[in-house]
């Protein structure tokens, strides 16, 4: 019987293996390979994250050192472009007169004068330059038109030379044409209202405006005589001592009420007196009214400067200024012991007349001629303006009071 032959039986043989073990070895080996897997994502994870800590521990350590490398980055060119400066604007808070913000500035003119201009003629004409001017303005009734005139004519020809003084008149009786006959009327201002004072009339016709032309005002009463008075001497007098509110002294036969007016023989001007005895002392330190920094309201004279601040002092409904004497000092632009002051050479008389309101008629109204009842408003009228300094003060808490101490020491 033959034998087969199995042509394995040619190859090397080598252990057999279990058919059981060979089916273990290959379920065991993929799962040993995702753990191996998943072991080294693991580990490459550890690795990132130490990366990852060890930068954040730099940031925090060098923070400037961080941010200077993109500090120093040069600039997109779009940034390099420099934007252009902005013109100011030559418009913008120009001072202009209120009122006048319609207008081109060059033809706003916000003063005046009372120069009187021609007719005819070239008003385009450029006039040479002329000599300061002052003004002289004087309330007047027709009663007394012999002693104005007495005063007026002797200033304008000879003392206050037409070039170097305006002449206005106030007309308190209403009377205009009982002065057309005196030579100088027509070269004169006139104003005329009935029963008014001269404080009424300087507080609506003596506009600072109006009078800025003028180098000096003259507000002065017409029962004054003035053959010891030189105008333009008293203004070089008043210009060298640098008074910005004076009057001239009061000659003694004058109807004097505060011994300060008074002349003072052998001196150019005076400041102050004194008195050490009775009411009112005045020594030398007292330091306001009625001793020094304070002249009377029948002559005073004002600076350019003065008059501006007076003016606004004075009230509408106060007509006869009583008790604003005592504040004029604080118009002297600066120390009013310094800037006030009585001019003793050139000095005027007084004549006292109570002349306001008679308008030269046999039969007038009540309220004009009633002089006790002048002096009761006249009484009134100082507390009513007291009154209302205290309230201002005591208002305006921006306002610091330059004189705070009592005038007197007695």
């Amino acid at each position: 019987m033959s034998t087969l032959i199995d042509p394995s039986d040619d190859l090397p043989q080598g252990p057999v293996s279990n058919d059981a073990s060979h089916k273990r070895f290959f379920s065991i080996a993929p799962p040993a390979a995702l753990i191996f897997f998943f072991v080294l994502i693991f580990v490459a994870g550890a690795i990132v994250t130490l990366d990852h800590k060890e930068n954040l521990s730099i940031l925090q350590l060098h923070p400037r050192e961080a941010f200077a490398t993109e500090e120093i980055r040069p600039p997109a060119t779009s940034a390099l472009r420099a934007e252009p400066t902005e013109e100011p604007n030559l418009c913008e808070n120009q001072c202009r007169p209120s009122g006048s913000e319609a207008l081109p500035r060059g033809i706003v003119q916000d003063k005046s004068n009372f120069q009187m201009e021609s007719l005819g003629g070239n008003p385009g004409r450029k006039e040479a330059v002329r000599p300061s001017k002052s003004l002289l303005a004087i309330p007047v009734g027709i009663k007394q038109k012999a002693v104005v005139d007495k005063l007026v004519a002797k200033v304008i020809a000879v003392q206050f030379p037409a070039a170097n003084f305006i002449v206005m008149l106030f007309h308190y009786d209403g009377v205009v044409d009982g002065w057309r006959d005196l030579k100088w009327s027509d070269r004169a201002i006139h104003v005329a209202v009935r029963d008014q004072t001269k404080w009424w009339f300087a507080k609506r016709f003596l506009h600072p405006d109006l009078v800025a032309e003028y180098e000096y005002i003259f507000l002065w009463d017409e029962d004054i005589e003035v053959d010891s008075f030189e105008p333009l001497q008293y203004l070089r007098i008043v210009r060298r001592e640098g008074l910005e509110i004076s009057q001239p002294a009061l000659d003694r036969r004058s109807q004097i009420h505060h011994r300060l007016t008074a002349r003072a023989r052998n001196v150019d001007v005076h400041r102050r007196f004194y008195k050490t005895s009775g009411h009112g002392r005045c020594y030398g330190n007292s330091t306001g009214p009625p001793c020094t920094g304070w002249v009377e309201m029948m002559v005073p004279v004002f600076s350019r400067a003065a008059w501006r601040c007076a003016w606004h002092m004075i009230q509408n409904d106060l007509i006869y200024a009583w008790g604003m004497d005592y504040k004029l000092g604080y118009c002297a632009q600066g120390d009013r012991r310094r800037n006030v002051g009585v001019v003793d050479s050139q000095y005027v008389l007084h004549r006292g007349i109570p002349t306001l309101g008679d308008g030269g008629k046999e039969q007038v109204s009540a309220s004009a001629t009633d002089r006790l009842a002048v002096r009761q408003r006249s009484y009134t009228e100082l507390k009513v303006f007291n009154r209302r300094w205290k309230e201002a003060v005591a208002e305006d808490g921006c306002w610091t009071d330059p004189y705070p101490n009592p005038a007197t020491t007695g």
